[in-house]
């Protein structure tokens, strides 16, 4: 990111991102969904469960594999972009980000209706409006709360499925108080596969988007501080997750009930601890499944914002999408992410059965999108890499790479061939369409910018103001100080704004405040710069600017009377500062303005 750049805080803890990978992949959909899938699949259900597992075990490989070699807010877009190029990281990143903003909207009014359990009189939008502002306000604070939010929620998740495979297999192997070792309901009601052989493949299309979430743990890896080991971890725990979670629960539900049961379809964890004698099964389960449901609104609208954030560093996004507070908090990010999920809610309310409908149904497939794109993504950067510099590996590339990517197709295909899901596919494919005629029209906006022409120089400066941050250590200013200086006689002043650039310390150092922290390594930054100038014997002194670089250029400019400015940032395509103008609207001071892109520190792809 640029010279002056925002960045987000690194304070998630190895414990918290544990838990977030855990429970990241545990949603609502697990607790309530599975019936269905097992009344339309049989007892087989958990073969279906078990494909989908595969499936996105090798996504999940494959963005560690991505993600370790270069840890990245919004990775997947990153990725994506580096592979494809524009139009993919474009994509993916709306793409994504459209997706979480209407499940915060589906959490919310979900999460009502399971309080309306016990408070039947409260109408259901006032509760998701009160859900919606609750978790917002949670990603406000900073992203530790965040953290510490979701660690409690998915523990409880995590604690409900290991009390249920604990009971439930003491149960079905006789162990029980009152029980006999008994499979007989796997094969009793018309066989395993009652519905037939192709309804276990025709059940991935439901069981795929219960599984969704596993993937963000690659993304809050980069706000802690040890990415890599975030993200291989949570990489390599997912197996176990998923072979335990979700295949070893639909086993022990398709063990204790009858696939055929008329309680199943409802509440199948509930009719589950009913059928084993468990008092208030329907009171603990409804608070499980509302912890469910909070927790993937949490991190819905944490995913969606920091997509959001990465998107407006790209200058794909409004320019605002990219500051941060003090906290290192995307705070506009996040309001922008929950008043789509606000006007969400209002047309759950509203127009449940047009507007909402067709939010739900257009963003359906559109995690198959993102998915299929870091599937072709992963290929083509691997082909691209030096394997042996790799930390964690795709197994047996390119030959599961490529299975992975044909299985997804798999599934689009049968969602389109399914009716009732054909229109979420449809939907889904007009949203696509939509992304894309919006990156052209960004890509023309772009490409209309006016390009800067820095000045030629006439011997004659005398006292030269420069504003950068991260860029000062660059090759490209020190050559253009020497060029626009014909004479050897200007003198130079240094503004260095003290913007919250992460250096590690408040993470660290509970009571160094980010403040202090950012200003101290803009010093330092600040102090390596002028003894650089210096050395190539140049009149140089400096000091530290506000954080905002526009008023640090301001109050300089007043300090140090200057008859010329340069302005450093990182390219076009890197740049917050050149997303923010700031070149341009430095030349609004009356003073001539050369503009230096630091190309020299953008990191060889």
């Amino acid at each position: 990111m640029s010279g002056g750049g925002p960045e987000l805080k690194k304070a998630l803890n190895q414990r918290q991102l544990t838990m977030i990978a855990m429970g990241g992949v545990i949603g609502a959909g697990l607790f309530v969904g599975s019936g269905t899938v097992i009344k339309a699949t049989g007892p087989a259900a958990f073969i279906t469960y078990a494909l989908c597992g595969v499936l996105i075990i090798m996504v999940m490989r494959m963005l560690a594999e991505m993600a370790v070699a270069n840890p990245s807010t919004g990775s997947f877009a990153d990725y994506s972009r580096k592979a494809l190029g524009d139009w993919a990281g474009f994509s993916v990143g709306w793409l994504y980000w459209y997706f979480w903003v209407i499940v915060v909207g589906f959490e919310a009014v979900a999460g009502a209706k399971v309080i309306n359990y016990w408070f039947p009189g409260v109408p259901t939008w006032v509760l998701s409006l009160v859900l919606m502002l609750l978790m917002t306000g949670t990603n406000l604070i900073s992203v530790s709360s965040f953290g510490e939010f979701e660690f409690w929620f998915a523990g409880i998740k995590v604690a409900a499925i290991i009390v249920f495979l604990v009971c439930g297999g003491l149960f079905v192997f006789g162990i029980w108080p009152n029980a006999d070792l008994d499979f007989s309901n796997l094969t009793a009601h018309g066989g395993f596969f009652p519905n037939g052989g192709m309804a276990v493949t025709a059940g991935v299309v439901t069981v795929i988007f219960s599984m969704v979430g596993a993937e963000i743990a690659t993304i809050a890896a980069a706000e802690s501080n040890d990415p890599e080991r975030a993200v291989s971890k949570a990489a390599n725990s997912v197996i176990t997750r998923i072979a335990i979670f979700f295949v070893g629960s639909i086993f022990l539900l398709a063990v204790i009930l009858p696939w055929n049961s008329s309680t199943l379809e409802a509440s199948p964890y509930v009719a589950a601890f009913e059928e084993m004698g468990i008092p208030y099964a329907a009171d603990v389960m409804n608070a499980v499944v509302l912890t469910a449901v909070l927790s993937c609104l949490n991190s819905g609208l944490y995913t969606a914002s920091r997509m959001l954030f990465v998107l407006s560093a790209r200058r794909e996004a409004p320019a605002s999408m990219v500051s941060v507070n003090s906290r290192g908090v995307p705070v506009v990010a996040i309001l922008a992410s929950s008043v789509v999920g606000f006007l969400a809610v209002i047309m759950a309310a509203v127009s449940p059965d047009t507007v909402f409908s067709f939010l739900l149904n257009s963003s359906g497939a559109v995690i198959l999108f993102v998915y299929l794109l870091i599937a072709i993504s992963q290929i083509i950067l691997r082909y691209r890499t030096d394997a042996s510099t790799l930390k964690v590996k795709m197994w047996l590339f390119p030959v599961l790479s490529i299975i992975t990517a044909i299985g997804i197709v798999l599934v689009l295909v049968q969602m389109g061939l399914t009716e009732d899901v054909r229109i979420q596919l449809v939907l889904s494919l007009l949203s696509f369409g939509v992304v894309l005629v919006l990156f052209f029209i960004n890509k023309a906006r772009i490409a209309r910018l006016p390009e800067r022409v820095a000045p030629q120089h006439t011997g004659e400066a005398r006292r030269v103001l420069v504003l950068a941050n991260q860029t000062l250590e660059s090759d490209e200013l020190v050559a253009e100080l020497q060029r626009i200086d014909a004479q050897g006689k200007a003198c130079y002043y240094v503004c260095v704004p003290a913007s919250p650039v992460e250096t590690g310390t408040a993470a660290t150092h509970g009571a160094v405040s980010v403040k202090d922290a950012t200003t101290e390594a803009a010093q330092r930054r600040l102090d390596r710069t002028l003894e650089s100038l210096t050395a190539h014997h140049l009149d140089a002194s400096g000091g530290i600017g506000d954080q905002r670089p526009l008023r640090a250029l301001r109050a300089a400019v007043q300090e140090f009377d200057p008859d010329q400015i340069v302005v450093v940032t990182l390219p076009a395509a890197e740049s917050v500062w050149q997303r923010f103008e700031v070149v341009d609207r430095a030349a609004e001071l009356g003073l001539p303005v050369t503009h230096v892109e630091a190309a020299s520190l953008v990191p060889a792809v």
